[in-house]
C-alpha cells in the first residue's frame, strides 16, 4: 500500500539510498564493482576505472622549479633519467601506493617477472585507487617510487625490460 511501484508487475522498486550506500562503498574500498541480491531483487553498482581522463597538464610546470632551484641536484638525476627512458610513467597526479594495504607484501619487487597486465602499483587520486598495470611481459629492473610517495602526471615509476 505504501510502494505503488514495487506493486506493478514488471516494475522494481530501486532503493535509492541503498544505490548510493554502495557508490560510497565502491568509493572507499577502490573496487570497481559492487553486487547485493535480496529475494528476487538484485543490484548491482559498478564504476569503469579509466586514465583517460586523468591527464593534468598544469600539474607539470610547478614541478620543474623544484629542480632548477637546486642545480646542483639536478645535474646528477639527469644521468639516471636518462637510463629510465622507457619506464612506464604515471598517467595522473596522485599518491603511489605499491601495496594493496599497510602491512601487506608489495605488488613487485626488483628482479621479479610480471605478465601483461599484471598490478604494479597503485594510485589514489581524489580517493579513487587506480591500477598501474604492466604493458607488456617482463622483468622489473627498477622501481623509482617509494610507497606512499607524491607522483607527478609522466612521473617515471617502474622500469620493466
Amino acid at each position: 500500500m505504501g510502494n505503488d511501484r514495487g506493486d506493478k508487475a514488471g516494475t522494481m522498486a530501486i532503493d535509492s539510498a541503498l544505490v548510493r550506500e554502495l557508490a560510497e562503498l565502491l568509493a572507499d574500498t577502490g573496487l570497481s564493482e559492487i553486487e547485493v541480491e535480496d529475494g528476487e531483487r538484485k543490484i548491482r553498482v559498478a564504476r569503469t576505472l579509466t586514465a583517460a581522463a586523468a591527464p593534468v597538464t598544469y600539474a607539470a610546470p610547478p614541478a620543474a622549479p623544484a629542480p632548477a632551484a637546486a642545480a646542483p641536484a639536478a645535474a646528477p638525476e639527469a644521468a639516471p633519467a636518462a637510463d629510465h627512458a622507457n619506464a612506464l610513467k604515471s598517467p595522473m597526479v596522485g599518491t603511489a601506493y605499491l601495496a594493496a594495504e599497510p602491512g601487506a607484501p608489495n605488488f613487485v619487487s626488483v628482479g621479479q617477472a610480471v605478465k601483461a597486465g599484471e598490478t604494479l602499483l597503485i594510485i589514489e587520486a581524489m580517493k579513487v585507487m587506480n591500477a598501474i598495470t604492466a604493458p607488456a611481459a617482463g622483468t622489473v629492473k627498477a622501481i623509482l617510487v617509494e610507497n606512499a610517495q607524491p607522483v607527478e602526471f609522466d612521473q617515471p615509476l617502474v622500469v620493466i625490460a
